[in-house]
């Protein structure tokens, strides 16, 4: 009795109460559109529509139908939905940004994680400062950031974040690796390495720096994380930064980290961005979640959920 095209007939009619208007939605000749309707009518025995003026209105029993076919149609719209996410899946690419110290801890094993369950995926990821990351996402040349930003401009959406202290990165065998509280002056007693201006790690400490009444010795300042992870490995140096992009060595007892307990001094605030009221297409959305749900597990030392 009900054929699959005469309900996509009636529910197209019904929607717009329009014959003609239906033909021209569904491609198809408003003849074949009235016979299917037709004949629908005469198998239930029952008119569906009346024709009122110019338009067509529904009768009680087209209410009725109307409302079942609905009430049929949404799951399988559901479904269409989420196979149409799936096709996303399949082909999808998802472009991220994030700052040095995120590559070289905590992202490569989100990164295979996600590679391993989404496979056919492409996944594009660019490193450079914060300030660009959040450059990137507000021009929408990437669409997730990973960066430190303390307070993110109006265009940026930051799901999670945390507030990173800033510390002493060390060998466990330095002389100063036996003690729990240290401060800058503690440090300074030893040769120090500490990032550029360029990197947000040295903005956090630099009033810290200029308001120190002792002189500091002479500094090594580079503009590279994993340089100064490198000479904290060394062990001549105690490194100035954050445990974000020492996380492997610190899991593995090669570094220890001890965070700073000078007074005033600011955190870190490192967080995972993407740009506010904007919609994720399905890869990246998918990638989005599957990040935030990884960030959230993870523990570092020297920070704190905020």
């Amino acid at each position: 009795m009900f054929h699959q095209p005469a309900m996509i007939y009636f529910q197209t009619v019904a929607e717009l109460l329009s014959v003609r208007e239906c033909a021209r939605r569904l491609n198809v000749a408003s003849s074949a559109v009235s016979r299917q309707i037709a004949q629908l009518e005469d198998a239930l025995g029952m008119a569906l529509f009346q024709r009122e003026g110019r338009g067509l209105r529904l009768t009680a029993a087209g209410e009725i139908l109307f409302r079942h076919v609905r009430r049929v149609a949404s799951p399988l719209e559901a479904a269409v939905s989420e196979l149409d996410m799936l096709r996303g899946l399949k082909t999808g690419s998802v472009r991220i940004a994030t700052v040095e110290s995120v590559g070289l801890s905590f992202l490569p094993p989100l990164l295979i994680a996600f590679s391993q369950r989404y496979p056919t995926l492409h996944l594009s990821v660019e490193v450079t400062s914060s300030a660009d990351v959040v450059t990137r996402l507000v021009d929408e040349t990437v669409d997730v950031g990973f960066g430190f930003v303390t307070v993110p401009p109006r265009e940026i959406e930051m799901a999670v974040r945390r507030d990173v202290r800033v510390g002493a990165l060390m060998r466990p065998d330095h002389a100063l690796a036996s003690r729990q509280k240290l401060t800058l002056a503690d440090c300074f007693v030893h040769p120090v390495a500490i990032g550029t201006r360029e990197l947000s790690i040295r903005r956090a400490i630099q009033s810290t720096l200029d308001a120190s009444a002792s002189v500091p010795p002479p500094l090594l300042e580079v503009g590279s994380i994993r340089m100064l992870v490198e000479l904290a490995q060394a062990g001549h140096h105690v490194s100035i930064m954050t445990p974000i992009g020492a996380h492997t060595e610190i899991s593995s007892g090669a570094l220890v980290f001890r965070p700073l307990d000078d007074p005033g001094l600011s955190t870190n605030r490192f967080g995972l961005m993407v740009r506010a009221r904007a919609g994720l297409h399905f890869a990246p959305a998918v990638f989005y979640d599957h990040a935030k749900e990884h960030f959230r597990s993870l523990e570092l030392p020297g920070t704190v959920l905020a």
